[in-house]
C-alpha cells in the first residue's frame, strides 16, 4: 500500500504540469489580457478628455499607445516571449513560492489569496460538517423507513431543493429574509461595527451573517449526499449478512450500525477527499451574490477582469488540493474497508 501511495505523490508532478501550461496557454492566446486593458482604460481617458491623439504629417490616430508603449507593456507582463519560456519562467517562480503579482491590484497575488484562505475555510468547514452531519442521519433514515410517509416527503423536499442551483436559492433568502423582512443581512462576513461589538455579540453578529450562505452552500450536495448513503445502505440491508445477523438473534438497529452502516460508508469516504478542493475555493456564484470576499468571489473576479496571475495563483492552489484530496479519498476507502488493498 505504501508503494501504491508513492506512485500516486509522484504522478501528481505530470498532472499538475499538464494542469497548468493548459491554462497558462489559453491565458496567453485569448483576447482581453492585461496590454488590451491599458489600450481601451487609455481610450476611455481620451473619450472622457475628448481630445484626439496626433500621429504623423498632422493627421490623428486612433490607437491611443504607441508601438514602443505597446511594447513595453508586454514585455512588462511577460507577453513577448514564446508561450513555452513564458511559462517556464513563471513555473521557476511558483516553486520558490512567488505567485507572481495582480495585473488589476498591483499587489502580490499570495498575499491576496492568504487573506482570503480564512473566509473560505470558515464557510467550507462549515457547510461540509453540515452536510455530512445532515445528510447521513437523514439517509439511514430513509433508508430504514424506506416508501413510508416520511421518505416520500423527505424526496420530495430534497429533489426540490437540488433542482433549484444554490446561488438562485440564495438570491430567494437575500429578498425575502434580508430586504423584505430585514431578518438577516444582505452580505458580507461581518457588520461595520463588528470591532467595538463584545464577544458574544461577535459570535451572534457572525452567525448572522454565514446563516442565508450555509442554506445556500448546502443545498448543492444535500440530496446526492442523502441519497448516496439512503441506496447504498439499502442494498447493505438486503444483503445475506444482515439477514444472518438477524437470523441469530441481533436485532435489527445493532445489525445496521454494526455491519450495514459501515459497509454504506465507502461510496461517502470517496468523495470525502475530493471536497478539500471545495472547501477553500468556495462557490462563485455564492460568493458573489452575498459578496463573501472568499476565494470563490476573488476567482470570479479574476476570470471577468483577465487577472491572469490571480487566476493561475488559484489554479496552482485548487488543483494541488484536488489531488491531494484524491490519495486522502483512498486513505479513507482503506481505513472505512479493510478487504481494500492497493496493490
Amino acid at each position: 500500500m505504501t508503494a501504491y501511495f508513492i506512485r500516486r505523490f509522484v504522478l501528481i508532478i505530470p498532472t499538475f504540469l499538464g494542469v497548468t501550461v493548459l491554462v497558462f496557454a489559453i491565458t496567453r492566446l485569448v483576447p482581453g489580457g492585461p496590454v488590451e486593458r491599458m489600450i481601451a482604460q487609455a481610450q476611455q481617458a481620451r473619450s472622457a478628455a475628448g481630445g484626439s491623439l496626433p500621429a504623423a504629417g498632422g493627421e490623428t490616430r486612433s490607437q491611443p499607445l504607441s508601438d514602443e508603449q505597446i511594447q513595453s507593456l508586454k514585455k512588462y507582463y511577460g507577453f513577448d516571449k514564446p508561450v513555452l519560456v513564458s511559462y517556464f519562467q513563471w513555473l521557476g517562480k511558483v516553486l520558490t513560492g512567488d505567485l507572481g503579482v495582480s495585473t488589476r491590484y498591483y499587489d502580490p497575488v499570495w498575499d491576496m489569496i492568504r487573506d482570503r484562505i480564512p473566509i473560505s475555510l470558515l464557510f467550507g468547514v462549515t457547510s461540509l460538517f453540515l452536510i455530512y452531519g445532515i445528510c447521513i442521519p437523514l439517509g439511514i433514515a430513509k433508508a430504514v423507513q424506506h416508501k413510508s410517509h416520511f421518505d416520500n416527503l423527505s424526496s420530495v423536499l430534497v429533489f426540490a431543493g437540488y433542482a433549484v442551483p444554490g446561488w438562485v436559492v440564495g438570491i430567494l433568502l437575500l429578498v425575502l429574509f434580508g430586504s423584505v423582512w430585514e431578518v438577516f443581512p444582505l452580505g458580507g462576513v461581518v457588520s461595520e461595527d463588528f470591532e467595538m461589538l463584545s464577544l458574544a455579540a461577535k459570535i451572534f453578529d457572525v452567525l448572522r451573517h454565514m446563516a442565508l450562505p450555509l442554506i445556500a452552500y448546502v443545498l448543492g450536495s444535500f440530496a446526492v449526499m442523502t441519497f448516496l448513503m439512503k441506496n447504498t445502505l439499502m442494498d447493505s440491508l438486503s444483503s445475506d449478512y444482515m439477514r444472518t445477523a438477524v437470523a441469530k438473534g441481533l436485532s435489527f438497529k445493532s445489525a445496521v450500525f454494526r455491519h450495514a452502516f459501515r459497509n454504506s460508508l465507502i461510496p461517502i469516504a470517496t468523495s470525502f477527499g475530493n471536497n478539500i478542493s471545495v472547501i477553500l475555493s468556495g462557490s462563485f456564484l455564492i460568493e458573489k451574490v452575498f459578496n463573501i470576499n472568499g476565494m470563490g468571489l476573488l476567482g470570479y473576479e479574476s476570470v471577468v477582469e483577465r487577472d491572469y496571475p490571480v487566476v493561475l495563483g488559484i489554479l496552482v492552489i485548487s488543483s494541488l488540493l484536488f489531488m491531494v484530496g484524491n490519495i486522502l479519498s483512498d486513505i479513507c476507502v482503506a481505513l472505512v474497508d479493510p478487504r481494500v488493498k492497493f496493490e
